[in-house]
């Protein structure tokens, strides 16, 4: 009866409900646009971070993370990788080596790191061929074909075809010297990446410093980053090794993992914010409902409403005001995102984050955007509204029946 009854009122005031309908709509609608701009910029973050560069997890011989040497590699890294590959959620796995050393290009020299990749496996894991802007990527066979960075390439006024001179020492303590020939140009994403970087077969790397059968580096991706906790917890298992260390991308980036998630307690606030002033909001409306039909809910109580009847009374008309609110909300909620995942917002000024350039930030359609802001809505709606609604089952019959 009183379900039916709070519908009736919905519709016979049109107005007062339009108001209400309104602050929820607005604050589900910011609410959802704020965590689909939010993901979407730590979504596109995190890409840059592992699928393009580091990958998802990184494995090493133990301590080369906290402490890099050409010296600590691992020997049996194809069996490894066939390993991992069986693991249930990985996608691809690639070897690498590091080391550094000095290039020259004619009468120009500078420091560059020396990346030995193995150039079919890049391929597939990271899209290594798509970084390649100028030029051809490297054969997959090793032909002293090299790879290097676009700032580097301006640094040293180096072409495609021209020849550089590596330099420096190898593993087992003999100079390390050859010369490669310049076949394309690459932009990593990473400026400070782009200033230094050679890529080279790991073939010819491995020849150039001694360290034939071995590598710094596997790196590992999987189907669902949401499973790289769990999924370098089963490689660990499953290989066995102490003598190896077995990292997920937030422990590779610590530093700037933990930025991130300081950020999103400050989105967390700015979430907030919005909730408070739907919920005030919905507060106002809703208690100078009450207070305007302080004489109608007294006729309801002279002719026998209970007032638990009068309190669910109040209380359901929230409740289907707020669910049409929602379903409303999604909807521009939806709109918005995806508009924004396409087109996206471009900042006032372009920033530079751990070496990755942003122009754009684009929104992500997710789970998160639409159920956040409906649970926070509903919740603080139905919240607010106990207030309004024991003050109308308070109210005493013969006084309001006197109010005009």
């Amino acid at each position: 009866m009183m379900l039916k009854i709070a519908f009736r009122n919905i519709f016979r005031q049109k107005r007062r409900t339009i108001l209400t309908a309104l602050a929820m709509i607005v604050g589900f609608t910011l609410s959802s646009i704020v965590i689909g701009l939010s993901d979407g910029a730590y979504s596109n973050v995190i890409e840059m971070f592992t699928g393009n560069r580091i990958g998802h997890i990184q494995v090493h011989r133990a301590g080369y993370h906290d402490k890099p040497s050409i010296y600590k590699t691992i020997s049996n890294y194809e069996s490894i990788g066939k390993m991992i590959q069986n693991e249930d959620g990985v996608e691809a796995w690639t070897p690498r080596i590091y080391t550094g050393g000095l290039g020259s290009v004619d009468e120009r020299s500078t420091a560059v790191r020396i990346i030995g990749i193995d150039v079919a496996r890049e391929n597939i894991a990271t899209n290594f061929n798509k970084k390649v802007i100028e030029g051809n990527t490297l054969s997959e066979t090793a032909l002293h074909e090299v790879v290097i960075g676009e700032k580097l390439a301006k640094t040293l006024a180096a072409t495609l075809g021209s020849k550089i001179v590596l330099f420096s020492q190898a593993a087992d303590g003999s100079i390390a010297n050859d010369e490669y020939t310049i076949v394309g140009i690459a932009d990593s994403g990473d400026d400070i990446t782009n200033r230094v970087a050679c890529y080279l077969h790991i073939d010819d790397v491995q020849e150039l410093f001694v360290l034939e059968g071995r590598v710094h580096e596997i790196v590992v991706i999987v189907s669902n980053i949401n499973k790289v906790e769990r999924i370098s917890n089963a490689i660990t298992e499953r290989l066995h090794d102490t003598s190896l260390e077995v990292l997920p991308w937030y422990q590779v980036v610590k530093s700037f993992y933990d930025a991130m998630q300081k950020d999103k307690q400050g989105d967390a606030v700015a979430r907030f914010i919005i909730v408070f002033i739907v919920a005030i909001g919905v507060l106002n409306t809703v208690l100078m409902s009450v207070m305007e039909r302080t004489r109608e809910y007294g006729v309801l109580k002279a002719v026998g409403t209970k007032p638990i009847q009068v309190f669910w009374l109040v209380i359901y008309e929230v409740v289907i005001i707020t669910m049409g609110s929602i379903v409303i909300g999604a909807m521009l909620g939806v709109f918005f995102n995806y508009l924004l995942s396409v087109y996206g917002v471009s900042y006032a000024e372009g920033f530079t984050l751990a070496g990755v350039e942003f122009g754009k930030m684009y929104a992500e359609v997710n789970v998160a955007c639409l159920l956040v802001p409906a649970t926070t809505v509903f919740v603080s709606a139905v919240v607010v509204s106990l207030f309004p609604a024991i003050k109308a089952a308070r109210i005493m019959p013969a006084r309001a029946m006197r109010i005009h």
